[in-house]
């Protein structure tokens, strides 16, 4: 299964308003295995960048001046999250700004039409994952980075590239697949002894290659004391 972490900085809130993506983002996992495999560009958004957002991503007018526009990154893009599923945090604000670019870019070309989203993509969204996991908490990537003891001390700032790594090993925590739970060493108080598995543990991940897992496979004995055991529990159920 082919899937890809996204996520995007933008000059502003809407689009509906005129406002464009900055920065474009996203890692590729392929069967919940971190491939290496990435994007990631800055787009001239063709306007001013809103200052109360260059202070959260630090990308300002200067910085994307020479960068290319969305419509000659377009098609890059698109081969690299087309088919896939995407994994985003709150996904409608990214999938909402992508789409809006793509029709933008679509009434300006007759072919290839791109887009929307989620006609050719499916779409995960991790925020609501998390809502369902910890109702009634803060769940945004920083929150959750602190609850699954996840380093992100080197975020200062928003940046689509990082906050993209960084979900991918928030969403490997959250759905409980591709880390290593190891138990605190040391002495801890009953507070912490009672906090659960969220406080309790500490996630690493695992950089395991091919052939490293061993399989181990039942001999003939083994083999026919399950098949046993297996034919009298379906007795059992059909006599019970």
């Amino acid at each position: 299964m082919r899937q890809i972490i996204l996520d995007t900085e933008t000059t502003g809130i809407d689009p509906k308003e005129g406002h464009r993506l900055v920065e474009i983002g996203a890692v590729e996992m392929i069967n919940r295995r971190l491939t290496g495999n990435t994007y990631h560009q800055y787009i001239n958004p063709e306007r001013h960048i809103d200052a109360e957002v260059v202070a959260v991503h630090g990308i300002d007018d200067e910085k994307v001046a020479n960068e290319p526009v969305f419509a000659d990154v377009a098609d890059e893009f698109w081969a690299f999250i087309a088919g896939a599923e995407l994994i985003i945090h709150n996904a409608a604000f990214d999938v909402g700004f992508i789409d809006h670019e793509l029709a933008m870019l679509n009434k300006k070309r007759r072919e290839p039409v791109l887009g929307p989203v989620a006609e050719h993509c499916r779409i995960l969204d991790t925020l609501g994952l998390a809502r369902q996991k910890h109702p009634g908490q803060r769940n945004n990537l920083d929150a959750l980075c602190k609850r699954y003891e996840i380093d992100n001390g080197h975020r200062v700032l928003h940046g689509a590239l990082l906050d993209a790594e960084i979900l991918a090993d928030v969403y490997l925590a959250m759905t409980g697949g591709q880390t290593a739970l190891t138990l605190e060493t040391g002495n801890q108080s009953a507070d912490n002894q009672q906090e659960g598995s969220e406080q309790g543990l500490t996630v690493q991940r695992l950089t395991l290659s091919p052939g490293q897992l061993k399989v181990i496979v039942p001999d003939a004995a083994e083999q026919a004391a399950h098949e046993a055991k297996c034919q009298a529990h379906k007795l059992s159920w059909q006599q019970g």
